[in-house]
This record gives structure tokens, sequence and C-alpha cells, in this order.
């Protein structure tokens, strides 16, 4: 069972702050309104009260339908795994970290040369994840290179819920590949309606910046809400780029583009469990370019996460990211400080958190690793100190006394697992035995790491007649699967 925690130790805003914000955004959508590419979205938008300008394409919200919204979605969400024990509960202030993002590119496991990414990959990084216990799910992070366009999404899913029972999510490219994808997951629920009961798959649309719902994914959110299943619907400024500069800008912007995806969501299917979102981050203003590391992403999203939890929505964030090209310093600080902010900040899905180099477009296997490392220590400074007279242990004190020793204490014996993170990629060993024990860096152990499971570990199997049965339906699925 993932050891969820509780975060909302770090709050950016004061109750003044989040009221201003929130005017800010319904300003926002009243006031400029969002210009909805997607026909049948403006449609529904048009038939549920919306402002619309046909000329346009403007949709605007005016805050009674807004404020019905938010009260129509749900403020509890729980996506499934394959295994029940992977039920990932979103709420509140709940925290579950996971992989994310969509990236061309992969480190060989093996060389260590960046190459695209293959189908195999999709697969082995499904495995990693499974057997990884601070990833609570496997948001699809590489796209496969050696399959056809029309191919992909079925790739994807049929690789990613075949080799892990922890919840699966992805992104899509064709409306061909969403149904395709959804056959595939309802073949191994047992049929549809077991699906809907238990969706172990789930899905990611994307709102664009400034202020557009293009026509491509407005209708994959269609499609998606009308049957009823998980959905996120993020938004993604850039700020200085596609958002304000400023933090707050952001923030207030990137709450009205996702606000807008979750009314679209409830006006299909009121209840449906549909995720606000943000992937923020910042353009660099010395390069030009979009920055996956900078701290200020982590800003924006903290800031989200505290008016998430304001209008009590469950919250889709970004977190551990890095720009660095290697598994140097530079990725393990920049994705620690993302990770422990985000963590602290109680957002309830954050994606991204495991493996990510070069601005979002490479994945490393050892850095998955890594970070999985990280977030044991992220974890563990949310679960805080516990304060009781066990834990305070003034009796245990009483009896050592002074210049005494607590080691060999049964006190200590029943508590230091529970106390104690204990590392399994950090060395805390003396030179002597690092060197002894072959004078290995973090990476060096992480690729052990990695190569073990890679080897040894498997997800719960999917009945092989099932697997039979999708590869036969979609012959376009490339590889072998796992032993």
């Amino acid at each position: 069972m993932y050891a969820a925690q509780k975060g909302g130790q770090l709050r950016l805003f004061s109750d003044r702050d989040v009221s201003a914000i929130h005017e800010g955004v319904v300003r926002l959508l009243e006031e400029v309104g969002v210009q909805v590419k997607s026909r049948q979205a403006f449609e529904i938008f048009e038939k549920n009260g919306a402002v619309c300008d046909p000329s346009t394409e403007i949709v605007k919200l005016p805050r009674k339908i807004l404020e019905n919204i938010i009260k129509t979605a749900p403020s509890k969400i729980t996506i499934y795994g394959r295994d029940d024990k992977h039920d990932a509960v979103l709420e509140k202030n709940r925290v579950h970290f996971g992989t994310g993002g969509t990236v061309l590119f992969v480190n060989d496991f093996d060389t260590g040369e960046k190459r695209k990414a293959i189908a195999r990959d999709v697969r082995d990084f499904a495995c990693l994840t499974d057997a990884l216990e601070n990833l609570a799910f496997y948001v699809i992070h590489t796209y496969p290179s050696d399959v056809p366009t029309e191919d992909v999404d079925a790739n994807r899913f049929y690789w990613a819920l075949t080799n892990t029972s922890k919840p699966v999510m992805g992104g899509m490219y064709t409306m061909k590949g969403l149904k395709e994808a959804i056959q595939i997951a309802e073949t191994i629920a047992g049929g549809a309606d077991k699906l809907r009961e238990r969706p172990f798959a789930s899905f990611i649309t994307l709102m664009v910046s400034p202020l557009v719902m293009d026509p491509h994914y407005t209708d994959f959110l269609i499609e998606i809400a009308k049957r009823g299943l998980p959905v996120a619907v993020p938004s993604e400024p850039l700020a200085g780029a596609t958002s304000p500069v400023t933090i707050a800008g952001t923030i207030a912007i990137n709450l009205a583009e996702t606000l807008m995806g979750l009314a679209l969501a409830q006006m299909i299917t009121p209840g449906c469990p549909a995720l606000i979102g943000t992937t923020a981050s910042i353009m660099d203003m010395k390069t030009g370019t979009y920055s996956a590391g900078a701290i200020e992403s982590s800003l924006i999203n903290v800031g989200i996460a505290q008016m998430a939890q304001y209008y009590d929505l469950p919250l889709y964030a970004t977190g551990g990211q890095s720009d660095s090209k290697t598994v140097d310093a530079q990725a393990g600080y920049e994705s620690a400080c993302q990770a422990m902010a985000l963590g602290l900040s109680g957002a309830n899905w954050i994606h991204d958190s495991a493996g990510l180099l070069e601005n979002c477009t490479t994945v490393s296997y050892e850095k998955t690793v890594i970070d999985n490392e990280i977030l044991s220590n992220v974890l563990r400074v949310a679960r805080g100190i516990d304060v009781t007279p066990k834990t305070l242990a003034i009796d245990v004190i009483k009896e050592v006394g002074p210049a005494g020793n607590f080691l060999v204490h049964e006190h200590t014996v029943e508590n230091f697992r529970k106390e104690f993170f204990l590392p399994t990629i950090s060395d805390r060993w003396n030179r002597d035995t690092w060197v002894k024990e072959g004078s290995l860096d973090a990476f060096k152990r992480a690729h052990q790491a990695a190569e073990n499971i890679l080897r040894g570990h498997r997800a719960p199997r999917v009945d092989p007649s099932v697997k039979a049965k999708i590869r036969q339906t979609f012959p376009g699925i490339k590889g072998e699967d796992l032993p």
C-alpha cells in the first residue's frame, strides 16, 4: 500500500491573497473568456448558459456557473490500480508522487547514450515503476518512435497496463488511439462496466495557453467525460511567454484555463472524476527556452495547490524535474527542491517526479531510481514528527540516565525503523568500506538497483489469454511481453 502523506505545511498565500486570486480568476472567465475551437464543446457551453460569441469562438463563464461547477465536481477522486492495494485516494492535501511527461528520448540502460524512445521503454519503465515503493502511479512518459503514429496509443497503454498494477494515466495522440486505449483497458478489466466500476486507466487532456481550448484535446476531453472515466485537464502556461511573467498572474491564468476544462467535463457528466491541473513553468530569459527545473515552476504549482484546497478540488500537479543533461548534482538538487516543495504543498497527484532530464525531453532509468530515494526523504518530512509519551521517551531517558547509552535499549529497537528513513541508494559507510565495496557512486548503485528490478520484478500478471486477445485485436502492438 502506498504510504500517502498529508502535505499542506507549505503555504504561500494569506487568506486575502487567496481571495484576490479567486476574484482575478472570476474576472478572467467573465470578462475575457476562453476561445473554444471545438464546435461540439462550444455548443455544450452554449446549452449550459455560458456567454458564447460564434464570430470569435469566445466563451465566457459567469460567476454563478463557475461556482456551481466547483460544487458539482467531486472533492474526492479515487484513481484505481489493477491491484486494489495501489488505489490512490485524491482529496484535500493527500500527496501521491509518480512518473510523467512525454519524452522522445531515453538514456539507454546498457550504453548510457541518448537515443529515441521505443515501445520496450514503455514496458520497462512500467516494470520499474511497479517496483519502486514511492511511485504511486505510472503516467506513461515515453513516446515509442518504432511504431506508426496510428498505433502509438495502443502500444503505450498495452505495455503500461500489462506491466504495472499501479494506476496508469496517459495522454493520447489520436481519437482512434484513445478509443483503442479504452478498449484495451476494458478487455483487461473484463468489460466496459467493470472498468467503470474500477477505472485503472485514466487520461490527460490539455488546455492551451493563453486561454484556448483547441479542437484536438477538447474533443478527447468530451469523449472521456461522456464515458465517465478519470481525466486530468491541466494547463501549461509558460511565465513570460504564454502567461504573465509574474507568478501570481501565471497562477490566475492557469486556474482560469483548467477550471474551464473542469466546467466542460461537469457539463457533460455531472460528477465526472476530472482533476484540475498545472504543468506550468517559466521561459528562461537568458536562453529563451522552457525551463523544467526552475524553482519558480514549483512556486506556481505550490500556489495552485493552495488554491485547489480552497476550492476543495483534487489537483494534478508537476514537480521533480531537471534541466540537466546528465544524472549529476544539478539533476539531484533541482529534482529534490521541486519534489520537496510540491510534497509539502499538499498537491494530490504529482507527476513528472521521477526520471526526467534535459527540459523534460529525456528520461533515465538510473535517475528514476535516484528520484525514488529523493521521494523517500520528501515523504518522511511530510510525515512529520509524532509527539506522544512514547516518542518523547521521558521515562526511557530517565531510565538510561546521564552518560548512558540508548543503542541497546529496547525502545531503540522498537522505534528506529519508524523514525528513520533507511536509504538503499545513498551511501553512509566510511570510506574504507565504500572502497572495499567497489567505490560505486550513486549513479552506479542506481544502475545496479534498476538492473535487479528489470531482471527479477514482475507485476501481477494479466491472463495470457487476455493479452493474446488484445494483441490479435490490435496487431500494431510491437514487441515481446516480459517472461
